[in-house]
C-alpha cells in the first residue's frame, strides 16, 4: 500500500460502540445498520481491546471515555491510579518509593510516628486494602514500629454492614506484620466529604488530631454497636481508641501522615485541613512540621509530597502532528467535546498549532432519549463542508450517540439513535472518498451492545468490557460482490494501536514515547 496519499485521515470514535455475539439487549444486533453491513462484508475490519489493563484500568472493568480517548490520542497505555500503584507493588518500586521513605525517614529524625490514613473497604474505588498492606509492608521492611491507623469506614461503595469484616481481615495482616495499630476510626461521611460540609470533616480531624470523639476500645466491637442503632459503616460516628485513660495515638508535631486513597474528589478537604497553613473553614489544632503524604495529586499547588504523580505525556498523535505541519480537526457535540480535546491530547487544554476545534451544541432535552438523533446530522454536515474545502490533513470526529443514549437503559431509543449514525456514515464516507482520503472508524468502550445484564436479566445502563471494532476504508479496499471478506471481529489490537497506525498513514515515524503498533499490516 503507497503511503502518505490520503487526505483527509479521518477518525471516527462511535463513542459507546462494543462488539457483542449476544442478540437481548443489543441495540446494534437489534436495529437496521445498512453502513455497518457494508462496511463488514467489503472492507477490512478486526477488534480492539478497551476495557482493563489495556487502557489502563484494572483487569476487567469496562472501559469509559476519559481513558479511550486519552488511549486513543497518545498511542500509550497510561495507568489510571489503583493499576498503577498495584503493578508498583509488584515489581518492588512501591518500596522504593522515595516519598515514602522520606516519611519514614522524617519520623526516624524527629522520633515520631508514622500515621496511615484512608479508606477501608472492599469497593475498590477510592481506595483498596492492598495498598495499605504494602505501605504496612513498607514500615515493616524499614524496621519501623511506630504505626498508626486512621480509617474510614465505607459502606458506599461496599456493602453498609461489611466495615466489621474488613477490620477483622486486616488485624489478621496486623498480626503478620507486627507494626501499625487501629488508633480512630470514622465514617467516610465524615472524612470524605466533598460538598464543603466542613463541620463533618472538623469532626473527623478532631478525632486523628486531638483524640475528641466516641472513646472506644475496639473499633470492631464499636462498629458492631453502631450496627445495632442502626448506625452503618458510611455513618460511623469518628471514635478514638483509648489506653490508658487517654488516646492511643494522634497526628501530632514532627509526625509523618501518608493518606493512601487514590482518589481524588473525596480526599480534598481533609488533605487541605492537614496542609494548607492558611486553612480557615473551621478552628483546628495546628501541627507544626507535619511529612504530608498524598498517594496521588489530590489537587494542584497543595502543599504536600505525591507519592505518584501525574505522568505527563509527551508526544502524543496530536502533538506530532503539529510538529509534521499537518493541519487537524477536532470535532463533537458538547457532551464529547472535551474527550476529542483535552483527553485526546493527553490532557492537555490548549490546542496544538494547526489544530482547529468545532463544537457542535447538544441538543437542549431534559433526556436524551427524546431525541436519539443527538446532533450527528449537523456534525456530519459540518465536517463533509470541511472535506469538500479540502482544509485538513487529519479529522477527529466523535459520534455521541451510542453512548449517550446507552446510558439511558431505553433500547428503542438506542436502536434510533445508532441507526442515525449509520446515515452519517454512509454520507461521510462517500465524500471521504471522494476527496481521495481514508477513515479509520472505531469506538472508545462498549456500552450500547449490552443494554440488558447478561447475568441478572435486568436493564444495563453502564459501560460494557466488550471489545470495540475497527474498520479501514479506503478508495481502493473494497472487496468485489463476489470475494469473501477474510477479515473478522477477533481481537487484534488495541486502542493504542490507532496513533501509530495514523502515523504510518502519513509516513511519520512513531517516537519513542508511543508505544503501541501499527495494525495496517493487520488491515491490508
Amino acid at each position: 500500500m503507497q503511503k502518505n496519499t490520503f487526505k483527509p485521515v479521518v477518525l471516527v470514535v462511535l463513542d459507546g460502540w462494543g462488539l457483542s455475539k449476544n442478540k437481548k439487549g443489543n441495540a446494534i444486533i437489534n436495529a437496521q445498520l445498512p453502513t455497518i453491513d457494508k462496511l463488514n462484508k467489503f472492507y477490512p475490519h478486526i477488534a480492539l481491546q478497551a476495557s482493563g489493563i489495556s487502557v489502563g484500568l484494572p483487569w476487567g472493568e469496562p472501559g469509559n471515555s476519559e481513558v479511550g480517548h486519552i488511549t486513543l490520542g497518545t498511542g500509550q497505555t497510561i495507568y489510571q491510579n489503583m493499576p498503577r500503584i498495584t503493578m508498583a507493588i509488584q515489581d518492588g518500586e512501591f518500596f522504593k518509593n522515595s516519598a515514602f521513605l522520606e516519611a519514614i525517614e522524617h519520623c526516624r529524625k524527629n522520633n515520631s510516628a508514622l500515621h496511615l490514613m484512608g479508606l477501608i473497604g472492599k469497593g475498590g474505588i477510592h481506595s483498596i486494602v492492598d495498598h495499605l498492606y504494602g505501605l504496612l509492608e513498607l514500615a515493616r521492611n524499614q524496621k519501623f514500629e511506630k504505626v498508626f491507623l486512621h480509617l474510614f469506614t465505607d459502606g458506599r461503595d461496599s456493602s453498609p454492614a461489611s466495615g466489621t469484616e474488613s477490620l477483622k481481615e486486616l488485624q489478621r495482616k496486623l498480626d503478620i506484620y507486627k507494626t501499625g495499630r487501629i488508633a480512630t476510626i470514622s465514617g467516610r461521611y465524615y472524612a470524605m466529604d466533598r460538598n464543603n460540609n466542613w463541620n463533618r470533616i472538623k469532626l473527623a480531624y478532631d478525632a486523628i488530631t486531638e483524640g475528641i470523639g466516641e472513646q472506644i476500645a475496639d473499633p470492631i466491637d464499636y462498629l458492631n454497636k453502631s450496627y445495632k442503632q442502626e448506625i452503618f459503616d458510611e455513618y460511623i460516628k469518628p471514635a478514638v481508641v483509648m489506653e490508658n485513660g487517654k488516646p492511643l495515638a494522634t497526628v501530632s508535631d514532627n509526625d509523618s501522615l501518608i493518606f493512601f486513597n487514590f482518589r481524588e474528589d473525596r480526599a480534598r478537604q481533609i488533605t487541605k485541613a492537614f496542609a494548607l497553613p492558611d486553612f480557615n473553614k473551621f478552628n483546628k489544632k495546628p501541627i507544626k512540621n507535619l511529612c504530608f503524604v498524598a498517594m496521588v495529586q489530590y489537587e494542584a499547588d497543595l502543599p504536600v509530597s505525591i507519592a505518584f504523580p501525574v505522568i505527563k505525556v509527551s508526544n502524543c498523535l496530536g502533538n506530532v502532528l503539529s510538529k509534521n505541519k499537518l493541519i487537524q480537526l477536532r470535532i463533537a457535540e458538547t457532551e464529547k467535546f472535551a474527550h476529542v480535546t483535552y483527553f485526546f491530547n493527553g490532557g492537555k487544554e490548549e490546542a496544538f498549532s494547526g489544530e482547529d476545534r468545532v463544537i457542535i451544541p447538544s441538543k437542549d432535552v431534559a433526556k436524551f432519549d427524546e431525541a436519539p438523533e443527538m446532533s450527528a446530522q449537523e456534525i456530519t454536515d459540518k465536517v463533509i463542508d470541511f472535506v469538500q474545502k479540502e482544509k485538513y490533513d487529519f479529522i477527529l470526529i466523535n459520534y455521541a450517540n451510542a453512548d449517550i443514549i446507552g446510558h439511558t437503559g431505553n433500547e428503542q431509543a438506542a436502536i434510533a439513535a445508532i441507526e442515525t449514525v449509520d446515515k452519517c456514515l454512509e454520507k461521510l464516507i462517500k465524500e471521504v472518498i471522494l476527496k481521495n482520503g481514508c477513515l479509520l472508524i472505531t469506538a472508545d468502550h462498549g456500552n450500547v451492545e449490552e443494554m440488558v445484564s447478561l447475568k441478572t436479566g435486568e436493564e444495563n445502563t453502564e459501560h460494557s468490557a466488550n471489545p470495540v471494532p475497527l474498520w479501514f476504508i479506503t478508495g481502493e479496499n473494497h472487496l468485489s460482490d463476489t470475494e469473501k471478506n477474510p477479515y473478522s471481529f477477533e481481537t487484534a489490537g488495541l486502542l493504542s494501536d490507532i496513533a501509530p497506525t495514523i502515523l504510518e498513514l502519513f509516513n511519520i515515524e512513531k517516537p519513542i514515547e508511543i508505544s503501541g503498533e501499527s495494525l495496517l499490516e493487520e488491515l491490508s
